[in-house]
């Protein structure tokens, strides 16, 4: 009896723990300081230290055996439904309170603090000529940095590492991030390839954060040209950035910082390709103009994503997509999954103050 009346204030406590994290979302500034830059600090990195060592990921493990566990009750339960209907209901919702509080705990108040432009005193609005000068600039440096690796402006781009080695180099990156802008040092380190990479390929994702061991999952069989931004992507969510606009921002900072000439190959790359898919919503003719002016090795490698992406199409993608989009407008980011491309904005900021 005393374990039901447990789960039963347990499944009733998801109601206040809605309605606080609604009141939570109305004051960035409270929880910039006392989550993001307070007890969110000290959960990461804990659980960074315990799970950062182990080769592989202990949170897709976690996810595995808690698969097996939730058909397994399932199985066991089902005819409770219509027998015992509330307990039934009891046990659902009480493990759904639990899940739902251990995710803000760890990671989910990220979604409501201050956007990184005021916290980091960069301007939100960019005219189309500031946009255009800016994606000059990354061509020039993006042409250069290829023809330093390649030798040949039509060759494209093969780095030459292992998964792991790119995994260990992107430490470099935030290191050298760190003195630069104290605000997104990151320490210490906790990147897996992921367990679910055929999954998450299927998905349409290059990696995600696990909430709930802070651990930076890479899908494993994504091109090696794209590992160095995905892995500085996702390790900017560990800093306890959510929004993906924000990371994608971060990513290529911690991409052109780092020493090594593939890692800034990667980054001017990708920066390049935001600046220039937002310029051709915005202008056909300077696009085609713009394009026209990248290393033809360059556009090898672009062409390389998207075959690869293209190669994986089916018709289960835009589901997952769209849940995904539904999730992040849920968690304060109004625009979904199309937020990625917002990261234009920062590019642009960043580099009119800090030119390439």
């Amino acid at each position: 009896m005393m374990l039901k009346n447990k789960k039963t204030i347990i499944a009733i406590s998801l109601i206040p723990q809605y309605f606080l994290v609604q009141l939570l979302s109305n004051f960035p500034e409270f929880i910039e300081h006392f989550y993001s830059q307070g007890l969110y600090t000290i959960t990461s990195k804990l659980l960074r230290f315990t799970f950062g060592w182990i080769p592989f990921s202990i949170g897709d493990l976690l996810y595995t055996l808690a698969g097996i566990y939730i058909i397994r009750w399932f199985i066991i339960n089902r005819k409770r439904i219509r027998k015992d209907t509330k307990n039934w209901c009891v046990d659902i919702l009480s493990t759904i309170a639990l899940v739902y509080f251990a995710f803000h705990l760890f990671w989910g108040m990220n979604y409501y603090r201050l956007p990184i432009h005021q916290t980091l005193n960069l301007d939100y609005q960019y005219t189309t000529a500031e946009l255009i000068d800016v994606a000059n600039q990354l061509i020039e440096k993006t042409n250069a940095v290829h023809l330093q690796i390649t030798q040949n402006d039509s060759i494209k781009v093969d780095i030459q590492y292992t998964k792991a080695e790119l995994l260990a180099l992107s430490d470099n990156g935030y290191f050298n991030l760190a003195n630069k802008i104290p605000e997104l040092s990151l320490s210490p380190s906790s990147t897996k390839l992921s367990l679910y990479s055929l999954p998450l390929t299927y998905m349409g994702f290059s990696g995600y954060l696990n909430p709930f061991t802070n651990e930076a999952q890479i899908d494993g069989l994504i091109p090696l040209f794209n590992y160095p931004s995905t892995i500085s992507h996702e390790k900017g969510h560990q800093i306890g950035y959510a929004a993906e606009n924000e990371t994608n921002f971060i990513g290529v900072l911690a991409t052109i910082y780092n020493d090594d000439i593939y890692y800034n190959y990667s980054g001017y790359a990708n920066a390049l390709r935001h600046c220039l898919n937002e310029i051709y919503r915005r202008d056909k003719a300077t696009y085609d103009e713009l394009v026209s002016m990248v290393n033809i090795g360059v556009r090898k490698n672009y062409q390389e994503i998207y075959e690869f992406w293209n190669a994986y199409e089916n018709p289960l993608e835009p589901i997952f997509k769209f849940t995904y989009s539904n999730f992040l407008k849920a968690n304060n980011q109004d625009k979904g999954i199309e937020s990625y491309s917002y990261a234009v904005a920062l590019i642009v900021n960043y580099f009119k103050v800090n030119p390439i």
